[in-house]
């Protein structure tokens, strides 16, 4: 037995003494009454210890310099600043909130952040649109929230542009698993909420653990090849060129990542080949978006239709008209193969005027530049009346 619940489960011991005493007077026998004392001691007796070995097995990660008192606070929620270790051996901080007063345990979100190095916290006057609902989540009424930060984003050890994506997934998985831990937590209403790349790769983090349900903003389902080769025929729309250039152009998009992710090259063997690809291509030759190249080559070693195909549990895809990034038929795709399996659990949702993650915009252009309008608070209820319809 790993944890409280095991056990509660197994010594047969109600969460709550107040159920126990009306079931003490609804009548029995002594020999009842003595069993159930004997069963509630041993409980309690394990409470404690697994009180000081959650203490033992705490992470220690104090704050940055310069990220001062501006702590997540909620009237009637407590915001725990956690941490785990990941296989490098980097602490990396795990932002938890549950509510203040809950006789009973209570549901979890746990969220998978997106591609890029940008954290996942949300102290008072952040305006950035995911953090908007993941405020909006952590006050729902009856829910625990947790989300952990990047190797080296906000408190968190290490360095993001140098990690891979299966160190990545690594840590999102312990961190799942530790939701394990925790108390008021319970542990059969886990939902995901994965945005942007972790929309893709969501039911990756959870492995073959249950889940009771999948929020998925702007994810992708088909190899990283072909993601790669319809975000760049949008971008070079979106960037001014004329409709007789694309497919020359996309020639050239087409042969660079053929050999960057197919062929598995380093972009400097490839441009000292073919300079004429290196206009093609975001960032210097060692990184791409921020991360290591190791990073895309790992994530085109993934199959997310197998994995999505073994979802059969209810799923809200989002996608926002327009957003550029990934592509509103993934969403669609994989709402196909989680309702083939259990039909009508699945749904596909496009939020008008809404960019990649959640933003306000006025056009698909301005979501381009990234001119964004003030955030749509709908967008945040919307999410929160799905989680509680299906709690």
């Amino acid at each position: 037995m790993n944890t409280l619940r095991d056990y509660a489960v197994s010594v047969k011991v109600p969460w709550t003494t107040g159920e126990g005493l009306a079931r003490l007077e609804q009548g029995g026998s002594a020999t009842m009454q003595v069993d159930y004392r004997r069963r509630l001691v041993a409980f309690l007796v394990l409470c404690l210890g697994c009180v000081a070995a959650l203490a033992a097995d705490a992470v220690d990660l104090p704050r940055k310099a310069g990220s001062g008192d501006q702590r997540e606070a909620y009237p009637g929620v407590i915001v725990n600043y956690d941490a785990i270790h990941d296989a490098a051996g980097h602490r990396l901080r795990f932002i938890v909130t549950h509510p203040q007063h809950s006789e009973t345990r209570v549901p979890v979100i746990f969220v998978v952040g997106w591609l890029s190095c940008d954290t996942v916290e949300a102290p008072p006057g952040a305006s950035g649109a995911p953090q908007r609902v993941f405020q909006s989540l952590a006050v729902l009424p009856g829910f625990a929230t947790a989300r952990l930060e990047k190797a080296g984003v906000g408190d968190s050890e290490g360095d993001c542009a140098k990690t891979n994506f299966n160190s990545e997934l690594t840590s999102y998985q312990k961190a799942f698993r530790k939701l394990g831990d925790y108390p008021f937590i319970d542990g059969t209403r886990i939902f995901v909420f994965g945005l942007s790349n972790g929309g893709g790769f969501a039911p990756l983090v959870a492995a073959n653990a249950a889940v009771r349900g999948y929020v998925v903003v702007g994810g992708w389902l088909k190899t990283w090849f072909e993601h790669m080769l319809e975000i760049e025929r949008r971008r070079l729309i979106l960037s001014g060129h004329r409709p007789m250039e694309l497919d020359q152009l996309m020639k050239g998009v087409e042969d660079l990542y053929s050999a960057y992710l197919l062929k598995r090259e380093r972009p400097q063997e490839i441009f000292k080949n073919r300079p004429d690809l290196k206009a093609l291509w975001d960032g210097d030759s060692t990184q791409q978006y921020g991360r290591p190249i190791a990073y895309y080559q790992q994530l085109q070693d993934l199959d997310l239709m197998a994995a999505w195909s073994s979802v059969k549990v209810p799923l809200l895809a989002l996608h926002g008209e327009f957003d550029w990034i990934m592509s509103r038929s993934d969403l669609e795709s994989m709402v196909e193969l989680v309702n083939h399996n259990t039909p009508g659990s699945a749904e596909f949702l496009e939020l008008p005027a809404t960019g990649h993650t959640l933003e306000h915009y006025a056009s698909q252009a301005a979501a381009y530049e990234g001119m964004a309008l003030p955030f749509n608070n709908d967008i945040a209820s919307r999410i929160g009346e799905w989680f509680e319809r299906h709690r």
